[in-house]
Protein backbone atom coordinates (compact mmCIF):
# COMPACT_ATOMS: atom_id res chain seq x y z
CA UNK A 1 0.00 0.00 0.00
CA UNK A 2 1.27 3.49 -1.01
CA UNK A 3 1.16 7.01 1.25
CA UNK A 4 0.51 9.71 -0.57
CA UNK A 5 2.17 12.42 0.41
CA UNK A 6 0.47 15.84 -0.71
CA UNK A 7 2.67 18.78 -1.99
CA UNK A 8 3.01 21.98 -0.10
CA UNK A 9 0.75 24.41 -1.99
CA UNK A 10 3.48 26.27 -3.87
CA UNK A 11 7.39 24.94 -5.14
CA UNK A 12 10.19 25.44 -2.08
CA UNK A 13 11.48 29.01 -2.68
CA UNK A 14 15.22 29.22 -3.28
CA UNK A 15 17.56 31.21 -1.25
CA UNK A 16 17.77 34.26 -2.56
CA UNK A 17 21.29 36.63 -2.83
CA UNK A 18 19.94 39.06 -0.32
CA UNK A 19 19.61 36.32 2.01
CA UNK A 20 22.61 34.78 1.44
CA UNK A 21 24.51 37.93 1.99
CA UNK A 22 22.49 38.51 5.08
CA UNK A 23 23.80 35.11 6.19
CA UNK A 24 27.51 36.23 5.22
CA UNK A 25 27.21 39.37 7.13
CA UNK A 26 25.58 37.74 10.54
CA UNK A 27 28.85 35.44 10.21
CA UNK A 28 31.24 37.99 9.71
CA UNK A 29 29.93 40.48 12.36
CA UNK A 30 29.97 37.41 14.65
CA UNK A 31 33.83 37.27 14.04
CA UNK A 32 34.39 40.64 15.71
CA UNK A 33 36.53 40.71 18.81
CA UNK A 34 34.97 40.33 22.06
CA UNK A 35 35.15 43.83 24.12
CA UNK A 36 37.79 41.97 26.48
CA UNK A 37 39.66 41.23 24.39
CA UNK A 38 40.51 44.62 23.39
CA UNK A 39 41.34 45.67 26.53
CA UNK A 40 44.12 42.72 26.91
CA UNK A 41 45.84 44.50 24.73
CA UNK A 42 49.37 46.29 25.53
CA UNK A 43 48.82 49.97 24.70
CA UNK A 44 44.78 49.97 26.29
CA UNK A 45 46.51 48.00 29.27
CA UNK A 46 49.15 50.97 29.71
CA UNK A 47 46.52 53.74 29.26
CA UNK A 48 44.66 51.91 31.94
CA UNK A 49 46.74 53.51 34.20
CA UNK A 50 45.83 56.94 33.15
CA UNK A 51 42.44 56.35 32.46
CA UNK A 52 38.95 55.24 34.15
CA UNK A 53 37.93 51.56 32.94
CA UNK A 54 34.52 52.66 32.02
CA UNK A 55 36.38 55.42 29.69
CA UNK A 56 38.49 52.25 27.91
CA UNK A 57 34.84 50.18 27.76
CA UNK A 58 33.21 52.77 25.82
CA UNK A 59 35.75 53.93 23.27
CA UNK A 60 36.11 50.19 22.26
CA UNK A 61 32.29 50.12 21.98
CA UNK A 62 32.86 52.94 20.08
CA UNK A 63 35.10 51.78 17.45
CA UNK A 64 33.63 47.68 17.76
CA UNK A 65 30.31 49.54 16.57
CA UNK A 66 31.84 52.11 13.50
CA UNK A 67 33.66 48.35 12.69
CA UNK A 68 30.10 46.90 12.72
CA UNK A 69 28.47 49.43 10.25
CA UNK A 70 31.54 48.68 7.90
CA UNK A 71 30.94 45.02 7.57
CA UNK A 72 27.52 45.55 7.38
CA UNK A 73 27.93 47.73 4.22
CA UNK A 74 30.53 46.20 3.04
CA UNK A 75 30.39 42.61 3.90
CA UNK A 76 32.97 40.92 2.03
CA UNK A 77 35.68 42.72 3.96
CA UNK A 78 37.58 40.65 7.59
CA UNK A 79 37.05 42.13 10.64
CA UNK A 80 39.10 43.82 12.09
CA UNK A 81 41.76 41.75 14.58
CA UNK A 82 41.78 43.18 18.64
CA UNK A 83 45.16 44.50 17.63
CA UNK A 84 43.78 46.91 15.04
CA UNK A 85 40.74 48.02 17.35
CA UNK A 86 43.32 48.46 19.68
CA UNK A 87 45.11 50.84 18.01
CA UNK A 88 41.88 52.47 17.42
CA UNK A 89 41.36 53.37 20.52
CA UNK A 90 44.52 54.14 21.85
CA UNK A 91 44.88 56.81 19.24
CA UNK A 92 41.56 58.27 20.29
CA UNK A 93 42.00 58.52 23.53
CA UNK A 94 45.79 59.55 24.02
CA UNK A 95 44.31 62.86 22.28
CA UNK A 96 42.18 62.87 25.09
CA UNK A 97 45.27 62.94 27.34
CA UNK A 98 47.07 65.57 24.68
CA UNK A 99 46.61 69.39 25.74
CA UNK A 100 44.50 70.86 22.86
CA UNK A 101 46.00 74.85 23.95
CA UNK A 102 49.49 74.43 22.65
CA UNK A 103 52.39 76.65 22.73
CA UNK A 104 53.42 77.89 19.29
CA UNK A 105 55.86 79.51 17.30
CA UNK A 106 54.33 83.21 15.86
CA UNK A 107 56.06 84.05 12.47
CA UNK A 108 53.22 85.29 10.76
CA UNK A 109 54.46 89.05 10.93
CA UNK A 110 51.88 90.36 13.35
CA UNK A 111 52.91 90.98 16.57
CA UNK A 112 50.05 90.44 18.91
CA UNK A 113 48.13 88.00 16.72
CA UNK A 114 44.55 87.62 18.43
CA UNK A 115 43.98 84.26 16.81
CA UNK A 116 47.31 83.19 18.78
CA UNK A 117 46.50 85.09 21.82
CA UNK A 118 47.44 88.37 21.57
CA UNK A 119 50.55 89.65 23.58
CA UNK A 120 53.04 87.23 25.16
CA UNK A 121 53.35 87.43 28.72
CA UNK A 122 56.69 88.21 30.43
CA UNK A 123 58.87 85.98 32.33
CA UNK A 124 57.48 87.88 35.85
CA UNK A 125 54.12 87.91 34.69
CA UNK A 126 54.72 83.65 33.89
CA UNK A 127 55.95 83.48 37.40
CA UNK A 128 53.13 85.70 39.25
CA UNK A 129 50.55 83.28 37.75
CA UNK A 130 52.21 80.26 39.22
CA UNK A 131 52.45 81.71 42.30
CA UNK A 132 48.70 82.80 42.12
CA UNK A 133 47.83 78.93 41.31
CA UNK A 134 47.71 78.71 45.43
CA UNK A 135 45.84 80.48 48.03
CA UNK A 136 46.13 83.46 47.75
CA UNK A 137 44.74 87.42 49.34
CA UNK A 138 42.61 87.80 46.83
CA UNK A 139 39.53 89.26 48.22
CA UNK A 140 41.74 89.08 51.30
CA UNK A 141 42.86 92.71 53.62
CA UNK A 142 46.18 91.19 54.94
CA UNK A 143 46.14 94.24 57.52
CA UNK A 144 42.69 94.78 58.95
CA UNK A 145 42.03 90.55 58.54
CA UNK A 146 38.99 91.23 56.72
CA UNK A 147 37.23 90.92 53.22
CA UNK A 148 39.43 93.12 50.51
CA UNK A 149 38.69 94.32 47.18
CA UNK A 150 40.31 92.56 44.24
CA UNK A 151 40.54 95.67 42.42
CA UNK A 152 43.11 96.81 45.25
CA UNK A 153 45.82 94.61 43.82
CA UNK A 154 46.13 96.79 41.10
CA UNK A 155 44.23 99.77 41.64
CA UNK A 156 46.90 101.91 42.70
CA UNK A 157 49.43 100.82 40.33
CA UNK A 158 47.01 101.80 37.50
CA UNK A 159 46.05 105.17 38.84
CA UNK A 160 49.94 106.12 39.33
CA UNK A 161 50.29 105.05 35.67
CA UNK A 162 47.50 106.94 34.14
CA UNK A 163 47.29 109.57 36.60
CA UNK A 164 43.76 108.89 36.94
CA UNK A 165 41.38 108.50 40.42
CA UNK A 166 39.80 105.03 40.53
CA UNK A 167 40.34 101.89 38.52
CA UNK A 168 38.24 98.24 38.02
CA UNK A 169 39.09 95.42 36.12
CA UNK A 170 36.72 93.06 33.95
CA UNK A 171 37.76 90.34 32.08
CA UNK A 172 38.34 91.98 28.65
CA UNK A 173 37.55 95.37 27.18
CA UNK A 174 33.92 94.81 25.39
CA UNK A 175 32.92 93.81 29.02
CA UNK A 176 34.84 96.94 30.31
CA UNK A 177 32.31 98.93 28.06
CA UNK A 178 29.19 97.15 28.34
CA UNK A 179 29.72 97.50 32.11
CA UNK A 180 30.18 101.26 31.87
CA UNK A 181 26.90 101.96 29.69
CA UNK A 182 25.29 99.69 31.28
CA UNK A 183 25.90 101.53 34.65
CA UNK A 184 26.10 105.11 33.48
CA UNK A 185 23.09 105.47 30.92
CA UNK A 186 21.00 102.46 30.88
CA UNK A 187 17.41 103.28 28.90
CA UNK A 188 19.28 106.54 27.70
CA UNK A 189 20.75 107.54 25.02
CA UNK A 190 24.86 107.09 24.10
CA UNK A 191 25.43 109.47 21.10
CA UNK A 192 29.04 108.42 18.87
CA UNK A 193 29.95 109.57 15.81
CA UNK A 194 29.24 107.32 12.70
CA UNK A 195 32.77 107.27 12.31
CA UNK A 196 33.96 105.00 15.09
CA UNK A 197 30.92 102.33 14.98
CA UNK A 198 33.43 100.18 14.63
CA UNK A 199 33.54 95.93 14.20
CA UNK A 200 35.95 94.12 16.53
CA UNK A 201 37.33 90.77 16.07
CA UNK A 202 34.42 87.80 15.19
CA UNK A 203 31.98 90.12 14.35
CA UNK A 204 31.00 91.66 17.33
CA UNK A 205 30.22 95.53 16.91
CA UNK A 206 30.14 98.50 18.84
CA UNK A 207 26.37 99.44 18.42
CA UNK A 208 25.28 96.05 19.56
CA UNK A 209 27.22 96.28 22.52
CA UNK A 210 25.81 99.84 23.24
CA UNK A 211 22.21 98.07 22.45
CA UNK A 212 22.86 94.90 24.42
CA UNK A 213 23.79 97.55 27.74
CA UNK A 214 20.55 98.21 27.62
CA UNK A 215 20.92 102.14 25.94
CA UNK A 216 19.82 103.56 22.81
CA UNK A 217 22.28 104.16 20.32
CA UNK A 218 22.30 107.98 18.96
CA UNK A 219 24.46 107.78 15.34
CA UNK A 220 25.70 111.43 15.10
CA UNK A 221 28.01 113.45 12.44
CA UNK A 222 29.24 111.82 9.11
CA UNK A 223 31.52 108.73 8.38
CA UNK A 224 34.52 111.15 8.13
CA UNK A 225 33.40 114.12 9.90
CA UNK A 226 31.79 115.04 12.95
CA UNK A 227 31.95 118.64 15.14
CA UNK A 228 31.61 119.56 17.88
CA UNK A 229 28.39 120.99 17.24
CA UNK A 230 26.73 117.33 16.09
CA UNK A 231 27.41 116.67 19.93
CA UNK A 232 25.87 119.81 21.44
CA UNK A 233 22.86 119.28 19.40
CA UNK A 234 22.92 115.18 21.10
CA UNK A 235 22.78 116.85 24.23
CA UNK A 236 20.10 119.05 23.34
CA UNK A 237 18.02 116.11 21.91
CA UNK A 238 18.02 114.33 25.18
CA UNK A 239 21.48 112.13 25.29
CA UNK A 240 22.82 110.83 28.27
CA UNK A 241 26.50 109.92 28.04
CA UNK A 242 29.03 111.27 24.77
CA UNK A 243 31.22 107.83 23.99
CA UNK A 244 34.51 108.30 21.53
CA UNK A 245 35.56 105.78 20.53
CA UNK A 246 39.39 105.07 19.27
CA UNK A 247 39.56 103.89 15.74
CA UNK A 248 42.48 101.39 16.64
CA UNK A 249 41.89 98.37 13.61
CA UNK A 250 41.51 100.76 10.66
CA UNK A 251 42.32 104.51 9.54
CA UNK A 252 40.41 106.79 7.53
CA UNK A 253 42.48 109.94 5.41
CA UNK A 254 41.43 112.60 3.40
CA UNK A 255 38.69 115.27 3.89
CA UNK A 256 37.97 114.41 7.61
CA UNK A 257 37.63 115.93 10.99
CA UNK A 258 37.69 115.07 14.54
CA UNK A 259 36.70 116.11 18.28
CA UNK A 260 39.53 116.37 20.68
CA UNK A 261 39.09 114.51 23.92
CA UNK A 262 40.06 118.23 25.41
CA UNK A 263 36.76 119.89 23.61
CA UNK A 264 34.45 116.59 24.11
CA UNK A 265 35.56 116.62 28.24
CA UNK A 266 35.00 120.88 28.20
CA UNK A 267 31.20 120.21 26.40
CA UNK A 268 30.72 117.22 28.66
CA UNK A 269 31.20 118.93 31.75
CA UNK A 270 29.24 122.11 30.97
CA UNK A 271 26.23 119.92 30.26
CA UNK A 272 26.76 117.60 32.80
CA UNK A 273 26.70 114.79 30.43
CA UNK A 274 29.33 112.21 31.04
CA UNK A 275 32.37 111.47 28.54
CA UNK A 276 33.54 108.36 28.01
CA UNK A 277 36.88 107.31 26.04
CA UNK A 278 36.88 103.61 24.47
CA UNK A 279 40.79 103.04 23.59
CA UNK A 280 41.53 99.92 22.62
CA UNK A 281 45.02 98.97 22.37
CA UNK A 282 45.85 100.68 25.94
CA UNK A 283 48.81 102.49 25.18
CA UNK A 284 50.27 103.71 28.56
CA UNK A 285 53.53 104.79 26.85
CA UNK A 286 54.11 106.69 23.37
CA UNK A 287 56.01 104.28 20.84
CA UNK A 288 56.66 107.39 18.63
CA UNK A 289 60.11 106.39 19.97
CA UNK A 290 60.22 103.18 17.78
CA UNK A 291 58.78 105.21 14.88
CA UNK A 292 54.82 103.99 15.59
CA UNK A 293 53.10 107.35 16.13
CA UNK A 294 49.23 108.11 16.89
CA UNK A 295 48.23 105.71 19.02
CA UNK A 296 47.09 107.98 21.59
CA UNK A 297 48.06 106.53 25.83
CA UNK A 298 45.27 106.39 28.33
CA UNK A 299 47.23 108.80 30.44
CA UNK A 300 46.69 111.62 27.48
CA UNK A 301 42.85 111.06 28.06
CA UNK A 302 42.43 111.01 31.89
CA UNK A 303 44.98 114.08 31.71
CA UNK A 304 42.16 115.20 28.82
CA UNK A 305 39.64 115.14 31.64
CA UNK A 306 37.48 112.25 30.18
CA UNK A 307 35.59 111.08 32.87
CA UNK A 308 36.11 107.31 31.99
CA UNK A 309 38.71 105.35 29.89
CA UNK A 310 37.91 102.28 29.08
CA UNK A 311 41.59 99.59 27.31
CA UNK A 312 42.21 95.94 26.84
CA UNK A 313 45.13 94.86 29.06
CA UNK A 314 46.44 92.46 26.02
CA UNK A 315 47.20 94.73 23.49
CA UNK A 316 49.95 97.37 23.77
CA UNK A 317 49.59 96.84 27.21
CA UNK A 318 51.46 94.02 27.31
CA UNK A 319 49.94 91.55 29.20
CA UNK A 320 46.89 89.46 29.91
CA UNK A 321 43.49 89.21 28.53
CA UNK A 322 41.28 92.09 30.61
CA UNK A 323 39.23 95.17 30.13
CA UNK A 324 40.28 98.11 32.13
CA UNK A 325 38.19 101.23 33.00
CA UNK A 326 40.38 103.91 34.69
CA UNK A 327 38.81 107.54 36.01
CA UNK A 328 36.61 109.48 37.98
CA UNK A 329 36.51 107.73 41.61
CA UNK A 330 32.82 108.49 42.11
CA UNK A 331 31.75 107.03 38.56
CA UNK A 332 34.23 104.55 39.37
CA UNK A 333 32.71 103.43 42.68
CA UNK A 334 29.17 102.91 40.50
CA UNK A 335 30.52 101.02 38.13
CA UNK A 336 32.09 98.44 41.44
CA UNK A 337 28.21 98.57 42.82
CA UNK A 338 26.76 97.17 39.60
CA UNK A 339 25.70 93.64 40.06
CA UNK A 340 26.80 92.58 36.71
CA UNK A 341 30.12 93.50 37.24
CA UNK A 342 30.73 89.59 38.96
CA UNK A 343 30.05 88.20 36.31
CA UNK A 344 32.98 89.53 34.41
CA UNK A 345 35.35 90.12 37.03
CA UNK A 346 38.93 88.87 36.35
CA UNK A 347 40.03 85.98 38.41
CA UNK A 348 43.69 85.35 40.47
CA UNK A 349 45.11 84.29 37.95
CA UNK A 350 44.92 86.88 35.54
CA UNK A 351 45.11 89.89 38.34
CA UNK A 352 48.26 88.40 39.13
CA UNK A 353 49.94 88.46 35.47
CA UNK A 354 48.17 92.26 35.02
CA UNK A 355 49.68 93.20 38.44
CA UNK A 356 53.22 91.81 37.07
CA UNK A 357 52.87 93.34 33.67
CA UNK A 358 51.69 97.35 34.82
CA UNK A 359 55.21 96.83 37.40
CA UNK A 360 57.33 97.14 34.39
CA UNK A 361 55.78 100.58 32.93
CA UNK A 362 56.93 101.92 36.06
CA UNK A 363 60.66 102.18 34.02
CA UNK A 364 59.34 103.10 30.70
CA UNK A 365 62.87 103.17 29.84
CA UNK A 366 63.16 99.43 29.97
CA UNK A 367 59.90 98.26 29.03
CA UNK A 368 61.18 96.68 25.48
CA UNK A 369 63.69 94.66 28.13
CA UNK A 370 60.79 93.00 30.38
CA UNK A 371 57.76 92.89 27.98
CA UNK A 372 58.09 90.43 25.08
CA UNK A 373 55.48 92.55 23.15
CA UNK A 374 57.66 95.62 23.35
CA UNK A 375 60.99 93.69 22.60
CA UNK A 376 59.46 92.78 19.32
CA UNK A 377 58.39 96.72 18.58
CA UNK A 378 61.98 97.60 19.41
CA UNK A 379 63.71 95.26 17.60
CA UNK A 380 66.66 96.55 15.64
CA UNK A 381 66.64 95.61 11.81
CA UNK A 382 70.80 94.85 12.47
CA UNK A 383 69.78 92.26 15.06
CA UNK A 384 66.46 90.94 12.82
CA UNK A 385 69.10 90.09 10.44
CA UNK A 386 71.37 88.15 12.84
CA UNK A 387 68.79 86.16 14.07
CA UNK A 388 67.91 85.12 10.37
CA UNK A 389 71.35 84.08 9.50
CA UNK A 390 70.95 82.03 13.08
CA UNK A 391 68.57 79.85 11.93
CA UNK A 392 68.46 79.76 8.15
CA UNK A 393 70.54 76.70 7.91
CA UNK A 394 68.18 74.58 10.15
CA UNK A 395 65.45 76.02 7.81
CA UNK A 396 67.43 74.94 4.73
CA UNK A 397 68.03 71.60 6.56
CA UNK A 398 64.50 70.45 7.01
CA UNK A 399 62.99 72.35 3.55
CA UNK A 400 65.27 69.96 2.16
CA UNK A 401 63.15 68.23 -1.14
CA UNK A 402 60.09 70.49 0.28
CA UNK A 403 60.97 73.91 -0.88
CA UNK A 404 63.32 76.53 -1.83
CA UNK A 405 64.52 79.17 0.52
CA UNK A 406 65.78 82.58 0.66
CA UNK A 407 65.78 85.73 2.88
CA UNK A 408 64.46 89.05 1.81
CA UNK A 409 63.12 92.54 3.66
CA UNK A 410 59.49 92.98 4.74
CA UNK A 411 57.17 94.76 6.71
CA UNK A 412 55.32 93.24 10.27
CA UNK A 413 52.68 95.10 11.61
CA UNK A 414 51.70 95.42 15.28
CA UNK A 415 48.31 93.70 15.26
CA UNK A 416 45.21 92.81 17.33
CA UNK A 417 43.50 96.54 16.23
CA UNK A 418 46.59 99.07 17.60
CA UNK A 419 48.07 101.37 14.72
CA UNK A 420 46.84 100.21 11.81
CA UNK A 421 49.00 101.07 8.30
CA UNK A 422 51.78 101.72 11.09
CA UNK A 423 54.50 98.89 9.93
CA UNK A 424 58.28 97.84 11.09
CA UNK A 425 61.01 97.05 8.52
CA UNK A 426 61.79 93.01 9.47
CA UNK A 427 63.28 90.37 7.85
CA UNK A 428 62.07 87.29 5.99
CA UNK A 429 62.43 83.94 5.25
CA UNK A 430 60.53 82.66 2.46
CA UNK A 431 59.89 79.06 1.58
CA UNK A 432 58.94 78.50 -1.81
CA UNK A 433 57.62 75.02 -2.36
CA UNK A 434 58.81 72.37 -4.95
CA UNK A 435 55.69 71.29 -7.06
CA UNK A 436 53.76 71.18 -4.00
CA UNK A 437 51.02 73.18 -2.91
CA UNK A 438 51.86 75.82 -0.90
CA UNK A 439 48.95 74.78 2.32
CA UNK A 440 50.58 71.95 2.43
CA UNK A 441 54.00 73.42 3.19
CA UNK A 442 52.27 75.59 5.82
CA UNK A 443 50.65 72.39 7.29
CA UNK A 444 54.09 70.60 7.45
CA UNK A 445 55.38 74.02 9.46
CA UNK A 446 52.01 73.57 11.64
CA UNK A 447 52.79 69.95 12.34
CA UNK A 448 56.26 70.41 13.84
CA UNK A 449 56.28 70.29 17.89
CA UNK A 450 55.96 73.06 18.63
CA UNK A 451 53.87 74.74 15.89
CA UNK A 452 55.49 77.03 13.23
CA UNK A 453 52.81 79.77 12.36
CA UNK A 454 53.76 81.56 9.33
CA UNK A 455 51.93 83.29 6.77
CA UNK A 456 50.76 82.54 3.16
CA UNK A 457 51.52 85.66 0.31
CA UNK A 458 52.27 85.28 -3.87
CA UNK A 459 52.64 81.17 -3.23
CA UNK A 460 55.58 81.58 -0.86
CA UNK A 461 55.37 80.67 3.06
CA UNK A 462 56.98 83.92 4.97
CA UNK A 463 58.24 83.36 8.14
CA UNK A 464 58.73 86.66 9.83
CA UNK A 465 61.91 87.10 12.03
CA UNK A 466 60.80 90.12 14.28
CA UNK A 467 57.96 87.68 15.84
CA UNK A 468 61.02 85.14 16.98
CA UNK A 469 61.08 85.63 20.71
CA UNK A 470 63.51 82.21 20.65
CA UNK A 471 65.26 80.97 18.23
CA UNK A 472 66.25 77.90 20.34
CA UNK A 473 62.60 76.59 20.25
CA UNK A 474 62.30 76.98 16.24
CA UNK A 475 65.51 75.00 16.38
CA UNK A 476 64.52 72.21 18.17
CA UNK A 477 61.30 72.16 16.19
CA UNK A 478 63.26 71.78 12.86
CA UNK A 479 65.77 69.28 14.00
CA UNK A 480 63.64 66.72 15.53
CA UNK A 481 61.42 66.47 12.49
CA UNK A 482 64.17 67.78 9.69
CA UNK A 483 64.04 63.91 8.37
CA UNK A 484 61.11 62.44 9.97
CA UNK A 485 57.95 63.90 8.06
CA UNK A 486 59.54 62.87 4.58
Amino acid sequence: MSIVVPKPQGAPRRATRGTELQSSVVGTRRDLPAVHQVLEQPRLVILQQRLDHTYLVEEVRVCLDAARQSLQKNPTCAAPSPESVAEQVAERLERWLEPRLKAVINLTGTLLHTNLGRSPLSEAAIEAMCNAANSVNLEFDLAMGRRGDRDNLVEDLLCRLTGAEAASVVNNNAAAVYLVLNTLASRRRVAISRGELVEIGDSFRMPDIIRKSGCKLMEIGTTNRTHLKDYQQAIDEGAGLLLKVHTSNYRIEGFVHEVTLHELSRLGREAGVPVIADLGSGALIDLARWGLAGEPTVGDAVDAGIDLVTFSGDKLLGGPQAGIVVGRRELVRRIKRNPIRRALRCDKIRLAALEATLRAFLSPRTVNETLPAYRMIARPLSEIETMAAQVRAAIECWAEGRAKVAVTRGQSQVGSGSLPGDTLPTCLISLTPDGAAVEALAHELRALDPPVIGRMHGGKVLLDMRCLLDPESLLRALRAKGSASR
